[in-house]
């Protein structure tokens, strides 16, 4: 599936899915589309579940055709079959492709071209799935999302499907969204296939640690206020036997401090920098699905920052930003 951009305010529904059709959801959903698919939820895959479960696109098994503008049907044959194993054929490569934000835009020139040319692409959630148009007809693409606190798959698994298909001679790109550095896991991948002896080569992605806040309007340094910026995971909390970070460190950094993967665990995070010595007014904000059309943002003080969000339904994923530069809006006229 690969629709044109020409659907704004349209009621589209996908019947089935096939390998091209998540990619074509986003395409569907940057143009303005009202998505729905047809198919069992068994079959529609973690990437689509997750579209689904965030109420951006809308699943059903008994569709009326006729109630909608558009329906556009899976092709029964549209996922490749794999290739044959090469007897003496030279071991493959892995491209590892940060992707940046959903919006395929932000994707770099040498990422794009990656893509068009890769045998095999392993992708992410958050990778810009409809820049998958560009790949060749007879791409394997697999598609090993992750959802926070749902499914998922392991990251063992990952390195093995990799390795497996590069060993086999095929050229593989991994993509994900931001950069695969960071907190992309990109350096397990890549020691991985270094340890099969797969050449690896790197592109790196726009992060969402610096994109997303610029997004909103916020710079993440400013002259005037700031002199730097410090980023961490929130995938676990503070006080968690599993967090290496010093919060107190981080709270007397006077640096703007940048959240990833930290909704489920921000008052967490917001109280532990308090007690460090952050005044509870300092300015903070969450920039979620930046890059997408459903983008939102929400502004409170850091002590309320945490209830702001669960108010204002903002979920995964998203990127915090806390510091005096969380209240300006550069964008925002006069």
């Amino acid at each position: 599936m690969s629709p044109e951009l020409t659907f704004r305010g349209r009621r589209v529904l996908l019947v089935g899915t096939d390998a091209g059709t998540a990619g074509a959801v986003h395409s569907l959903l940057r143009g303005g589309a009202h998505v729905t698919i047809d198919a069992p939820a068994a079959t529609i895959g973690a990437t689509l579940d997750d579209l689904v479960q965030r109420g951006l696109v809308t699943r059903t098994t008994d569709a009326d055709h006729a109630a909608y503008d558009v329906v556009i049907r899976a092709r029964a044959d549209a996922t490749p079959a794999m290739a044959p194993e090469a007897s003496g054929r030279p071991a493959g490569r892995v491209t590892l492709v940060g992707g940046g934000l959903g919006d395929p835009g932000l994707l770099t020139v040498a990422g794009l071209e990656a893509i068009r040319t890769a045998e095999v692409i392993v992708h992410d959630r958050l990778a810009p799935l409809d820049a998958l148009r560009h790949a060749r007809a007879d791409a394997v693409v697999i598609d090993v999302g992750k959802i926070p606190r749902g499914d998922f798959t392991p990251q063992e698994t990952i390195n093995a499907v990799l390795v497996e298909h590069a060993l086999a001679g095929r050229d593989v790109l991994r993509l994900k969204g931001g950069d695969n550095f960071v907190f992309g896991r990109g350096g397990e991948e890549a020691e991985a296939c270094a340890e099969a002896g797969i050449p690896v080569v790197v592109v790196p992605g726009v992060s969402s640690s610096i994109a997303a806040p610029a997004l909103a309007g916020i710079p993440v340094t400013h002259r005037a206020l700031v002199q730097g910026f410090t980023v961490v995971s929130g995938h676990v909390p503070p006080g968690d036997p599993r967090s290496t970070l010093d919060w107190g460190a981080i709270a007397r950094s006077n640096t703007t401090i940048v959240v990833l993967m930290g909704v489920a665990t921000l008052g967490a995070i917001a109280d532990e920098l308090t007690v460090h010595g952050l005044p509870p007014d300092t300015p903070a904000a969450v920039v979620a699905d930046a890059g997408l059309p459903s983008m939102r943002s929400v502004r409170a003080p850091l002590s309320r920052i945490a209830e702001v969000c669960v108010s204002e339904g903002i979920g995964a994923p998203a990127v915090a930003v806390v510091g005096a530069v969380a209240a300006l809006d550069v964008l925002a006229g006069p």
